[in-house]
């Protein structure tokens, strides 16, 4: 048995680099204008494969008018979902816990004082709510945007599930992980900086099994962890991929991460299942359109490898 779990391991090993050779780029290539619907899917959506996309929002309202003071004037009294940390980090592992952020109710004038370092707040603000944000509590800003993006619908045979507005600190950071949608993330203002694994790499990216628990900030402006005590344990990934415990993860130094950045008025193509870890120029404004992935055979050979990663206690 011994020996059996000892070749199922190494095949494990063996097989990101194996992909990455067969189908991963060196570096995330850039489009000079949007694909075609055909080109999208056959070239992009069907391989699994990242891009960045120029010229695809210069038709945008937002593009010319969207800055902290345009948000201001228009959108400045409305109140908004914050997400507010004591270090930027939201939905993410923090010593023995997962750790989502606090949620505050915040004028939007507020967020841009605080980004224009007129106002102080406790900790980290971020405007990173997902569920559709900008339609149910930015609507004023829906006439600067498309409210899809048509090549994308066409090509992938669906609306978007959600269309998200993005608005933080440079200090606000997205951890390490993976979604099942696909994913077309545009900067508006400022440049988004990406670091990226394919799914491929699964094996050397761990995972382990983390209490649930929420930020709570007090009157006096600190923070404390309350546990989400009737809450399953959520599976999520501790390694920051910045600075790697390669003492304790030593797989992670066998993959290879993709960097890129975004900037204003580009366009990324995220696929679904990549990983991604994001950082963010201080005040950048993005808006990102979520796409259902297809439940189809390359989710079901990633559930496997994810399968297979988890039983033979490689990482």
């Amino acid at each position: 048995w011994q020996w059996a779990l000892d070749a199922v391991r190494r095949e494990l090993r063996e097989f990101p680099v194996a992909a990455r050779e067969l189908s991963v780029p060196l570096a995330v290539p850039y489009l000079d204008e949007p694909p075609s619907p055909l080109h999208f899917y056959r070239d992009w959506v069907c391989p699994n494969r990242p891009c960045i996309i120029r010229n695809a929002l210069q038709h945008w309202p937002a593009l010319r008018k969207w800055s902290l003071p345009y948000l201001r004037a228009t959108v400045g009294s409305t109140e908004v979902s914050v997400a507010v940390t004591p270090d930027g980090y939201a939905d993410a592992v923090r010593g023995d816990r997962f750790v989502m952020p606090a949620e505050r109710r915040l004028p939007l004038s507020h967020v841009l004082d605080v980004l224009e370092g007129r106002a102080q707040h406790p900790g980290v603000l971020y405007v990173q709510k997902q569920c559709s944000n900008l339609p149910t509590e930015l609507p004023q800003l829906l006439p600067d945007v498309e409210p899809h993006v048509p090549w994308a619908s066409e090509a992938l045979g669906k609306m978007p599930d959600a269309v998200n507005f993005w608005l933080g600190e440079a200090a606000a950071v997205t951890s390490l992980h993976k979604d099942h949608y696909e994913n077309l993330y545009c900067v508006v203002s400022g440049e988004k900086h990406f670091l990226l694994h394919p799914p491929s790499d699964r094996p050397f990216i761990p995972y382990e099994l983390y209490t649930q628990a929420t930020y709570q900030l007090t009157e006096e402006g600190s923070f404390r962890m309350v546990d989400e005590e009737a809450m399953e344990k959520v599976p999520w990934i501790p390694l920051d991929p910045l600075a790697p415990d390669l003492a304790r993860y030593p797989s992670y130094c066998q993959a290879q991460a993709l960097r890129c950045t975004v900037r204003a008025g580009e366009m990324l193509y995220l696929p679904a299942l990549w990983f991604h870890h994001v950082q963010q120029s201080h005040g950048c404004i993005a808006v990102n359109f979520w796409y259902d992935m297809e439940y189809d055979l390359k989710y079901s050979y990633f559930q496997l490898l994810d399968s297979l990663t988890k039983v033979s206690g490689l990482n």
